[in-house]
């Protein structure tokens, strides 16, 4: 099937294919829209199952790329890379093919690391483009991880979230089920239980949910029932599409808030959610934390204090989103996809570096 007739295709300036038979790299870079500047987004490994399951993502995800640079006020268009593989093979050699292929784009798409991929992988990129963040951290410099910085992010969106649903301004006693407990999700459940929350975590890795119990007190239950978790909070942090026809009428908590890319299998989904009285925290607005501060590092000039500071306008965007659902009647990501679109069609267009 041709992209042109992929259903998530919405408009994309660009997608790639590549294939490196010496390194088994079989990559696609999808550019959803430089209007604000070169296309940023991270880079993910997944097995997929079909190079249409590939491509779908690919789509989905640059998109949402799009959307969620626009909301962080971030000079930066919106891509993804997904490269077809087992996160257990990968090796150094597959990566710098893949940094080869970000760099032939000259520069009309920036990297990072993402699902299935590392600080190490992103330096293996480096070493054959320039076009690359998430690197990492040397001595007085600022960047590496992101995770510690989307979570952050989702962290206060919940509590923006929290305030907003339930008048509640503290964490204290909430309950918070976290699916997912890897780099983002672990993370953000440190976060919570500072905080006085009380977790319910899932992972389909059996020692990554132990990790969160043996060390924040976690309630573990099982990856196939977490979304029905009775909770304040539900926060999808591992992969996408959980909120669809089937899940939503047995979601069981008021909120649902997380670090998850493209939570909604479909954009009629947040109409869903609404309906059943749950509020959504668009996905791509509560969890730019990660992309602020792989834009910042990549733009450079910026401390970790600036960064964290750029962070904290989460809530002040969730908030606005929120209460113009409410005023409107509209579910908050159609709130969402409304303002993104008007940046990036009113934000000035960038020549790409």
């Amino acid at each position: 099937m041709s992209p042109f007739d992929n259903r998530e295709f919405n408009g994309h300036e660009l997608v790639v294919f590549s294939h490196d038979e010496s390194t088994s790299l079989r990559a696609i870079i999808a550019v959803h829209s430089t209007a604000l500047g070169p296309a940023a987004g991270g880079c993910r490994l997944w097995p997929y199952t079909s190079t249409a399951a590939a491509v779908t993502d690919a789509l989905r995800l640059s998109r949402g790329m799009s959307y969620k640079n626009a909301m962080a006020g971030l000079p930066f268009g919106g891509g993804k890379a997904v490269i077809v593989g087992d996160v257990r093979r990968k090796t150094p050699a597959l990566f710098e093919a893949f940094g080869r292929f970000v760099d032939s784009l000259g520069g009309r798409y920036i990297t990072a690391e993402d699902v299935g991929t590392t600080t190490a992988d992103m330096e293996s990129v480096a070493k054959h483009t320039r076009f690359v963040a998430g690197l990492n951290r040397r001595p007085g410099e600022f960047g590496g991880d992101p995770s510690p910085k989307t979570a952050l992010g989702v962290f206060l969106g919940i509590k923006a979230a929290v305030r907003f649903r339930l008048g509640r301004t503290s964490l204290e006693g909430i309950r918070v089920a976290v699916q997912g407990a890897g780099g983002v999700g672990y993370h953000l459940c440190k976060l919570l239980a500072q905080e006085g929350a009380k977790l319910h975590v899932a992972d389909v890795r059996a020692e990554a949910a132990q990790r969160v119990r043996d060390e924040l007190g976690a309630n573990v239950v099982a990856p196939e029932s977490v979304l029905m978790e009775e909770v304040d909070v539900l926060a999808p942090c591992a992969l996408g599409a959980v909120l669809n026809e089937r899940t939503i009428p047995a979601i069981r908590a008021p909120i649902v808030a997380g670090a998850a890319n493209n939570q909604l299998a479909r954009d009629a989904d947040g109409a869903a959610l609404q309906a059943a009285g749950i509020l959504y925290a668009p996905d791509y607005v509560i969890n730019a934390g990660g992309i602020i501060s792989v834009a910042r590092e990549y733009l450079g000039g910026s401390s970790e204090s600036q960064v964290v500071s750029e962070i904290e306008g989460i809530p002040a965007r969730l908030t606005e989103i929120f209460e113009r659902a409410r005023r409107e009647n509209r579910p908050t990501n159609v709130i969402a996809d409304q303002l993104a679109r008007e940046r990036i069609s009113h934000g000035p267009r960038r020549l790409v570096a």
